[in-house]
Parts: structure tokens; C-alpha cells; sequence
């Protein structure tokens, strides 16, 4: 299983970033984002079930929204209103079976 994530880079506070991440292989139970600050452990962002349903952390309610495409493996995080806070290097997640499975990671610098 491999998951490639595309998106993310620099933007001034207050903007807007997209991600995406393309899973290999079947449709994965759940798929998300984590993040991760320097110095800081790696905390969920957003994850999506395959029937839909969604879990957000409490900072980002209403500014990120997560989605994703079950025929294509593939989920995605648009990312608006942006703050300095939410700079981390952003890591794709699904599971499947149990199992966790993680992307490299992208970094999303939010900076004026």
C-alpha cells in the first residue's frame, strides 16, 4: 500500500491550501490527514469513514474540510482561513483491516 499526497507550500495567513492523497489498492476504511509541528507529536487533523462520516480536531472546525473520492482511492483537505498555528508537515492516513498506513508527509508553512 502506498499513499501519495500532492499539495500544500507556503501561504500568508488567512489563505487557502488544498491536499490531496491517492491511496494504491481498495477502498480503505478510514483516510485522513494528521499534522506535525516541530518539536510537537503528530495529532489528527481530519479523518473521513468510507460511508462518510467525519472526525475533526476542535481548531480546525470550520476553516479545513475533508473529503474524499472512494472510486478513485483518494482523499483531500481543503485547508482556509489559515493561521500560523496550523504550520506542520501534513501526513496522509488510512487504514484498512486494522492496519495504518502513512504518507511522507507535506509541508503546509502558513507565513506572511
Amino acid at each position: 500500500v502506498q499513499l501519495q499526497a500532492s499539495g500544500g507550500g507556503l501561504v500568508q495567513p488567512g489563505g487557502s491550501l488544498g491536499l490531496s492523497c491517492a491511496a494504491s489498492g481498495n477502498i480503505f476504511g478510514i483516510m485522513g490527514w494528521y499534522r506535525q509541528a516541530p518539536g510537537k507529536q503528530r495529532d489528527l487533523v481530519a479523518v473521513m469513514t468510507s460511508g462518510g462520516s467525519t472526525n475533526y480536531r476542535d481548531s480546525v472546525k470550520g476553516r479545513f474540510t475533508i473529503s474524499r473520492d472512494n472510486a478513485k482511492n483518494t482523499v483531500y483537505l481543503q485547508m482556509n482561513s489559515l493561521k500560523p498555528e496550523d504550520t506542520a508537515v501534513y501526513f496522509c492516513y488510512a487504514e484498512k483491516w486494522g492496519k495504518d498506513y502513512w504518507g511522507k508527509g507535506t509541508q503546509v508553512t502558513v507565513s506572511s
